[in-house]
């Protein structure tokens, strides 16, 4: 902070030069900051999420959002598209993924909640989990 006290001949004391371009500096810091976020946060929506990954294409997904073998009993065929982050936040707070029935809606949100580091839509996912200032 700049001293701000008055000089000893009374007269009003003004902000030096290097005063004025430190606040200059912040200012400029601040509305480069907002931008950056805002993408940010708009790429995160727009991420996508395979279910499954390409590299587990021949299963079919569990209730319980387990891989099992294509054709298994009570278990849904793969999504046959990938899943933007925006369906997906939606779903993970009760709506249905876009073409898909209720259970098949829920199987297919638990794969994607056993996403594990590694696993493509990893990322994604767990950048929809970050709280947003």
């Amino acid at each position: 902070m700049a001293d701000t006290t008055p000089p000893k001949d009374g007269s009003p004391k003004r902000p030096s030069r290097r005063a004025l371009m430190l606040g200059a500096a912040s200012a400029s810091a601040i509305v480069s900051i907002k931008p950056a976020l805002a993408q940010t946060a708009g790429s995160v929506l727009n991420c996508e999420i395979p279910v499954p990954d390409a590299g587990r294409a021949g299963n079919y997904i569990a209730a319980d959002g387990s891989l099992v073998p294509a054709g298994t009993q009570g278990a849904f065929p793969p999504a046959g598209r990938n899943f933007k982050g925006e369906e997906v936040k939606q779903a993970l707070n009760g709506a249905n993924l876009p073409g898909t029935t209720y259970e098949q809606s829920r199987a297919y949100t638990n794969y994607i909640r056993r996403l594990q580091r590694g696993t493509s839509g990893f990322t994604c996912f767990a950048s929809l989990q970050m709280p947003r200032g």
